[in-house]
């Protein structure tokens, strides 16, 4: 291959993605009035919803099988560059606070490492085998899932997480903004939102970013809430590590019982500042102890605690 045929390659490869397409008629968007492109850009935007909707049923089989194995102890993993990345590393790290994960069992991996979160590592989204070292560190096992993150469908750096984690019997998972994309067909499942061409050409982090975040924030919270991470819709997982949070806990508590200010204070006191067992010394009339006992005993899952508590 000569040192011009790869441009020339990838040059092609772009021409023919629906997310770099060029839109002459925004060409004279510049001179628009500032609520002209603001109305817009709205515009566009509304249209992300529509298209995360056409892979309902995607997404849905995905946590499925996402459950199964995080059920086992295993972990979901996001592997992206760019934009893509940010978005992983982003939903990983607010599932501890919403959800108590234990540290390591939704990881973010970005092309570049941390130091990608804020500036841009040249060349680190065109490796295949940065990808595979990065994976190699976590040792994928059959009850771990990877999910390749990239708005082209085509970023090698994607590409080789999602290679490597197949060959290790992990679960994989190709999530794109093109139809017909290398990385939904390299991984075992395949979520292709196309949102279509960019208000600004090329711009993914714009209506592709946002497709990707809607199906990130499914994949972690619906999963969360398959593996018993919640009460109804109350976050009963929450971790208080703040005032906000800890504000958060007791509100929480009062709607998940009823109870008045002084009980939650002594249901909180009873179980170290944990919402999910106080639920059950309010609802169930058990102690500290006996209600982190019911929850060990039913895979922490507080409606089957609750039932065992009143058989």
């Amino acid at each position: 291959m000569t040192s011009a045929s790869r441009p020339d390659r990838l040059l092609s490869q772009l021409s023919s993605l629906t997310t770099e397409a060029f839109r002459p008629e925004l060409a004279e968007i510049d001179r628009l009035p500032t609520i002209e492109i603001a109305r817009l850009m709205n515009g566009e935007d509304a249209g992300v919803p529509r298209a995360v909707a056409g892979v309902l049923p995607q997404i849905a089989a995905v946590v499925d099988a996402v459950t199964e194995r995080m059920a086992r102890g295993g972990r979901l993993i996001y592997a992206g560059a760019g934009t893509a990345g940010r978005l992983g590393v982003l939903d990983a790290s607010e599932c501890p606070p919403t959800f108590s994960t234990a540290p390591g069992q939704v990881v973010g991996v970005i092309a570049g490492g941390p130091e990608a979160m804020t500036s841009s590592v040249e060349g680190a989204e065109d490796s295949r085998e940065l990808a595979r070292a990065d994976l190699a560190r976590l040792a994928p096992t059959p009850d771990d899932t990877v999910v390749g993150v990239s708005a082209s469908g085509r970023t090698p750096y994607a590409l080789g997480a999602v290679e490597y984690a197949r060959s290790r019997g992990a679960l994989t998972v190709g999530l794109a903004c093109n139809a017909g994309s290398a990385l939904a067909a390299a991984a075992e499942h395949g979520i292709e939102v196309v949102v279509g061409p960019e208000l600004l050409t090329g711009s993914t982090r714009l209506k592709a970013g946002t497709a990707q975040k809607l199906v990130l924030n499914m994949l972690s919270t619906i999963t969360m809430i398959r593996l018993g991470k919640t009460y109804g819709n109350l976050m009963v997982d929450v971790r208080a590590s703040n005032e906000k949070l800890r504000a958060r806990s007791r509100r929480i508590l009062s709607l998940a019982t009823g109870a008045g200010d002084a009980e939650i204070e002594d249901a909180l006191a009873a179980t170290g500042g944990e919402v999910k067992p106080a639920v059950l010394v309010l609802l169930a009339g058990v102690d500290g102890p006996t209600a982190t006992r019911l929850l060990e005993e039913s895979g922490g899952r507080l409606r089957a605690a609750l039932a065992a508590a009143r058989p």
